[in-house]
Parts: structure tokens; sequence; C-alpha cells
């Protein structure tokens, strides 16, 4: 097996260690609320207030039997809190719920829910939600209580906008959620005990989302951090924080393959998973592996990424007993919306011992869209490999070609040269002059174009003379000097046809074509 197929089965193969088997569970090509009437959903489609093309979950949570989502925040979108139930007698999913009731949610109220942005459940079943806030009202932390779904606590932030994701730190000696706010040098640390929050400042590094390592007495805990408009993974040792630093400097780690990572998660045997903007896929790495290694955990062939949400199609939380539930929003197909879970408890893992690497058991049954995925990335790899080897051939052929031509025109002024030979009765006298009578192949010689570049031959006239005149030559410079032929593969753009400009020598024809060759694979869009 050569080294390229060599190489594209073991590609195949990593794909296929990755593919993890998806339940789905719902899917639908329009959400709804469960609102208090029809009247009340007749009104609100009339007046503008809502318009159901526009749901759009950007976050997720799920405790219990229950699904809470964050969606983005438009005019007509009246509650961006809601609920739903993780299972259902049909394939349709349920209503979503307002949160925790509709008299709470109202934009430009601060003592109401505005923009739900982030959630997080803490173990002892507690929902904690970011609001925005709003143009009059400052960004809040809210804390219910989902056994009654009370109200245990509200934090006003000093600021407003851009409230984007958090993740909790549980320790026994309190708790504290660690807060990212989108394009901002720095992070947000609040203290349940305390309720007190306060910023850490990280110079030059804008936090996109975070994910925090499991309790673990043997390493210390670590918050793995994305930075805006960058591939690389950072991470950052909580014991700092937990300190109380007000300035951070997030180490990097390794790069992903995409920009932007909105989301990650990090489930409870380390295993880290990520979502970029503007892709069709969702990566995962095991952080007990040795090395840096990205796999894929989910990916949508053919998913279309529109404008709301801003390039964010997937979603995703940790339920009970290990499963992931993902949420994926395709804008340009039917069902619009599927709600997926996977189950990746430890028994779905091969741990040879703590310190080796482990991968994703490979399921018995593949499903169709993870065989068209390994198919598809079967057939771009090969197209590149072919497509490599059929401009090397054209290189190879156009190089013959020009060989071949600038051969046969040498073997065809050698011809010429050897007919212009001095030959009896070759000249004639008129009026006293003699005039040259050449054969046709001389003639050849002086009206040929590529003698004509350099030097323009001209008949040559004798007076009376018992003296031959000497046959005409090319050039007078003795051997070795002999005008190279013109280039006849390409035309001069400008001067004449066997000009210096109008040479196209065979490196910079090569060189060029090279060239066309790159920015054809790259796209020309530099990724």
């Amino acid at each position: 097996m050569t080294p390229i197929l060599c190489a594209i089965f073991l590609f195949g193969l990593s794909s296929l260690a990755t593919a993890a088997n998806f339940t789905q569970v719902f899917e639908s090509n329009e959400l709804d609320y469960e609102w208090p009437s029809e009247a009340s959903r007749t009104q609100a489609l009339e007046d503008g207030t809502f318009e159901p093309e526009n749901i759009k979950p950007l976050n997720m949570a799920v405790n219990g039997t229950s699904i809470f989502l964050c969606l983005k925040k438009y005019n007509n979108i009246p509650a961006t809190l809601v609920s739903l139930p993780t299972s259902s007698a049909s394939s349709a999913p349920p209503k979503l719920t307002p949160f925790p009731s509709w008299h709470m949610h109202e934009y430009g109220n601060c003592d109401k829910i505005e923009e739900a942005t982030g959630l997080e459940v803490d173990s002892v079943g507690r929902l904690w939600v970011l609001d925005s806030g709003s143009e009059n009202c400052n960004a809040k932390l809210w804390i219910f209580n989902l056994s009654n779904n009370h109200t245990e606590l509200i934090h006003r932030f000093p600021y407003q906008k851009l409230m984007h994701d958090l993740v909790l730190d549980e320790t026994p000696n309190g708790t504290l959620a660690y807060i990212a706010r989108w394009y901002q040098e720095n992070f947000v640390v609040f203290s349940l005990e305390r309720n007190k929050s306060w910023i850490v400042d990280t110079p030059r590094f804008k936090v996109l989302s975070f994910a925090l390592s499991p309790n673990n007495e043997k390493e210390p805990r670590q918050l793995y951090l994305s930075k805006y408009n960058s591939k690389y993974l950072y991470s950052l040792s909580v014991a700092t924080l937990r300190n109380g630093t007000l300035t951070a400097n997030p180490q990097v780690i390794e790069r992903w393959t995409a920009f932007n990572s909105y989301r990650m998660l990090m489930d409870n045997h380390g295993i880290l998973y990520a979502a970029f903007l503007c892709r069709n896929y969702t990566s995962l790495w095991n952080t007990s592996q040795p090395a840096f290694v990205e796999q894929r955990f989910h990916e949508e062939p053919g998913l279309l990424i529109g404008r709301i949400g801003k390039g964010r199609p997937f979603t995703f939380a940790l339920g009970q007993n290990g499963t992931i539930w993902i949420v994926v929003v395709d804008e340009g197909r039917q069902p619009k919306y599927r709600f997926l879970k996977v189950a990746v408890s430890e028994n779905s893992y091969n741990f040879e011992d703590s310190r080796k690497r482990s991968s994703l058991r490979i399921p018995t049954t593949a499903k169709s869209h993870q065989l068209f995925t390994i198919i598809d990335i079967y057939f771009k790899v090969l197209s590149v490999v072919l497509l490599g080897l059929i401009m090397f051939r054209l290189l190879l052929k156009l190089k013959r070609q020009i060989t071949l031509s600038q051969n046969t025109s040498e073997a065809q002024q050698m011809s010429i040269f050897r007919d212009a030979a001095p030959m009896e009765g070759q000249y004639k006298t008129v009026n006293d002059v003699q005039a040259i009578t050449t054969p046709p192949s001389a003639i050849l010689l002086i009206v040929n174009p590529r003698s004509a570049g350099k030097r323009k031959a001209k008949p040559r006239t004798f007076k009376k003379s018992e003296e031959a005149p000497r046959a005409p030559v090319e050039n007078d410079g003795g051997p070795g000097q002999r005008e190279p032929p013109c280039d006849d593969v390409a035309p001069a753009p400008s001067k004449s046809p066997c000009g210096e400009d109008a040479t196209t020598s065979e490196s910079a024809m090569s060189e060029n074509l090279a060239m066309s060759t790159m920015y054809s694979d790259l796209g020309c869009n530099g990724e």
C-alpha cells in the first residue's frame, strides 16, 4: 500500500473511532411556547411580538427530567428562558414553557428576566442563570431552587449586557462562578457565600468560553479557556482564582482545527467537548492523553449555518448518568431543530491505564450520516491527490513540448544554413550591378521573423568585380553567436514576435502554473 493510501486509510479509521451513537429524541420544523391561552398567542402573532421562525436555542442545561434553554433575544421573542421535558409520547418536541413563569419575563424591567444567556445546574439542584439585562438595566445573576422553582438569589452586576457563559467551581469552602463576557479582556468571578463579584483581568486575552476539569485529588483543578478569534486552547489553575487574584495569564495548551470555540463542556471523565462558530461539527479531547489529540464528536454533513445566532448551530449540556444532550439548528433543511442524546459513561471509554490515551468505543452499528461523512472525507482526500497528479503530468507534458519546439527550430535553421551555400550562376548583372539571386531556402532565411528580431536582413549589391561575394549568413559574430530561436509557445504581448520581451522562459511558465495550482488548492481564502 502506498504512503498516500495508507494515510487515507488511517484517517478513515480515526473518523470511525470517534463516531458516537446518538439517539434522536425530538425533531421539529418549528418550536412554540406553551401560551396562557390561544387568544394570547393569536394576539402576539398579529402584533409582531412573536415570530416562531426566530426561536434559536443558544445555551442549554439538563436536570433530571427537565431541559432548560436560553433563546436568542429578539423583539419578537417574548421569553428567553424556557423548559421542556426530556421525553414525550411523540417525536415532536413538547411546547416551550417560560421558566419559572410567564410573568417573570419582561424586557426593560430590571426586576424581571430580560435576556437569559448562560445556564448551569449545581450539585444540589439549583439553576444558575446569566441575564444580560437591557439598555436600562444592569446584568444580573439569578439562582433558582429547582425543587420549588423559587428564586433564592438575584445578584446585580455594575455593568450592562455582554454576559455569555459560566461554569461553577464547587468546593467544601464555598461555590465560585466564573463568567465570560463577549469581547472583554477580563472575566468575572462571583462568590455565592459572600454574594460578591469582581473582575479578573486577562491582558490581551478576550475570553470567549469556559470549561472546568473534574475535581481530582491527584491533580489541581484547571479552568480551560478559549480566546476570541483564535484556534488556541488555554488553561489556568483555579487555585489562583480561589485566592482572589485580580490578574490572570492563561497558558497555551494546543490549538483546535477551527477558530472561536464558543461553547465548551467537560464531563466527569475529563473529556473536553467544543463547538465552533460557523462550523458543522463538534470536537473532543481526552485530557488524560499524554498529548493533545482532537477528535470529531458529532458532525452534520450539509448543515447550513444561517444568520440567526451568528453561526452557532450547536448547543450541548451534560445530563445525569453521563448523558450528553445536543441541540442542532439547521437553517436550510427540515427538520430545522433536532434534539439528540448519547451516553458517554465510563464504559464508553477504553482506559488502558490513567496515563495512556483512550478513545470512544466504536459502535456496532453506524448511522447513515456517519457513513456518509467517512465517504465524503475519502473523496475529498482522493480528489486532492488526483488533482496533484494531473497537474504534475501537465507540467511534464508542457516541458516536453517546449523542449521539442526548441529542438525543431534549431534543426530547421541548420538545414537553412546548409542550403544557403554559394552556387554557380547565383548572381547576375543588371545595369552594371550584381543582384543576389538566392534559392528558396535562402529567401526564407531573409524573411523569417526569427532572425529579423535582432538584425534586419538587407539584400547585398556589388559593383562589377571578379570577386564573388560571400553567401548571406545570419550573424557575422563567428561560431557560437547564433541567435536563439524565438519561443512559439507564448506570443509576445507588445513587441516584435522575436523581441526580448516576447520570450517566455520554461521556468517562468512552470512557476506561473504552479502558483495557479496552489491558489486553486487553497481556494484563495487563506484558510
